[in-house]
């Protein structure tokens, strides 16, 4: 694939002229509810934001990538300015570089041998993985994949990691792949009785589908300099959710998929197949863990976990080097889809959740700011061992964003831009899914047009 002038003009075009005005000033508002400055970033349909623990940013910060209805885009995160950089259909949206300003994203060619391996989503064939210069648009080709997906790449972007399984599952009966409006399949299923379960329920009947399938699958590596492939781990577990360390070239976090009281959720390994870590071993049943993300110093990985689950709550944190453990107690109504960290590792965010969901909050659907609380020795007095036990804490909550309007089947995926004074979502609220931010600190912007 080439990106020429004429392409890279027209597409300029095109933004532009859907956009302007609104391209360089985004609508803004003032949350009535909480007295937090929110913009809407996408200037159009068609537009998403990454997946909450998916690289987004350059290194330096000031530029943010998106997918838009005409190809891979760049946000300026000053001026929440939108500008082209690939233009193409079909273009998968993969992640940045840690170490250059550089977009990684994929395009699935056809099958020459018509094999019926298949990446996680059940998609199946051939991909070629590209990169783009943020700056300039420059594209080169840099790895061919005879099948499966690619989901992260390393520190020093040396080497991709992907998964493939051996044959197609799709995960709704019927579904071709995923609901656009949703970022995931339109889950569908009857419970015992015959009924209709929520769509929370029949998600979780069709990942335990896919669990009891057994399917062969494998992790693995392709090096970007010399294009070798390498097998890292393989399983009949569903094996999901790759993130490679934020700071170490060979670490790599993976899951076992499925329901999460069933599998044994989050996994590290090295990339040479040794050093296969369980981080969270369950204690009682029905205990589960997941969601797992990286620190940005690559340190820790923090997870949601519940004992038991739609219970108690906690933002549960796992420290790599001396494995000891941290655990923030969670309020039923503050429990998030997924929760976040800020690059200076002194806040958290929670995307929040509807009434349906695992929590079965009353009153969950905001947009969250945490400040993590330590539970201290009493009077100084420690117990005996106590520096080998969970380190306990609470969350004290702050209401960002009303997401009362959010159909969360599309889940926020909130992460803090890299200067930690905005927080970035994906949102239903005004209809069609958009991009968002809302700013930590209040201001005096006036209050939203009516």
């Amino acid at each position: 694939m080439k990106l020429i002038a004429a392409a890279l003009l027209a597409l300029t075009a095109i933004v532009g002229s859907a956009a302007a005005p609104a391209a360089d000033t985004p609508r803004e508002w003032v949350d009535a509810k909480t007295g937090h400055h929110v913009v809407r970033i996408s200037t159009g349909p068609g537009m998403s934001s990454l997946y909450f623990n998916q690289q987004a940013f350059t290194p330096q910060g000031d530029k943010m990538v998106i997918s838009t209805a005409q190809g891979i885009a760049a946000v300026d995160m000053k001026t929440w300015k939108i500008s082209p950089i690939v233009i193409g259909k079909g273009l998968q949206l993969l992640f940045t570089g840690r170490k250059t300003r550089t977009v990684y994203y994929s395009t699935r060619g056809r099958s020459i041998d018509g094999a019926g391996a298949a990446d996680r989503d059940g998609q199946t064939g051939p991909i070629e993985v590209w990169a783009a210069d943020i700056d300039s648009g420059k594209t080169r080709k840099i790895a061919d994949v005879p099948a499966g997906g690619i989901a992260t790449i390393n520190a020093d972007e040396t080497l991709l990691a992907g998964a493939v399984t051996e044959r197609a599952m799709p995960l709704q009966p019927g579904a071709a792949g995923r609901d656009s409006r949703f970022d995931q399949a339109a889950y569908a299923a009857n419970g015992p009785d015959g009924k209709p379960l929520t769509f929370a329920e029949a998600k979780e009947v069709r990942l335990n589908e896919r669990l009891e399938a057994k399917i062969p699958m494998e992790i693995f590596t392709i090096d970007i300099r010399t294009g070798e492939r390498k097998r890292v781990v393989a399983s009949t577990d569903w094996l999901n959710h790759l993130q490679f360390s934020p700071t170490d070239p060979g670490l790599l976090m993976f899951c076992h998929e499925g329901p999460w009281h069933k599998v044994d959720r989050i996994w590290t390994i090295r990339t040479d197949g040794t050093g296969l870590t369980k981080i969270h071993s369950r204690t009682m049943n029905m205990e589960i863990a997941g969601h797992e993300f990286w620190s940005p110093d690559g340190k820790t990985i923090w997870y949601d976990l519940q004992t038991p689950r739609g219970e108690v709550f906690w933002l549960a944190g796992y420290d790599l080097a001396t494995a000891k453990r941290r655990w923030y107690k969670v309020d039923r109504n503050q429990w998030s889809v997924h929760y976040n960290i800020s690059p200076d590792q002194t806040l958290f965010s929670g995307d929040g959740g509807d009434s349906e969901m695992v929590a079965h909050a009353p009153d969950g659907k905001w947009l969250y700011l945490f400040r993590p609380k330590a539970i201290p020795d009493v009077a100084g007095i420690h117990a005996s061992g106590s520096e080998a036990l969970i380190a306990p804490g609470t969350l004290e909550g702050e209401k960002l964003v009303d997401m009362s309007r959010q159909d969360y089947r599309l889940e926020p995926n909130a992460r803090f831009s890299p200067d930690g004074k905005w927080l970035i979502f994906r949102s239903n609220m005004e209809g069609e899914p958009g991009i968002y931010a809302v700013e930590i600190a209040r201001s005096g912007v006036t209050k939203r047009p009516s």
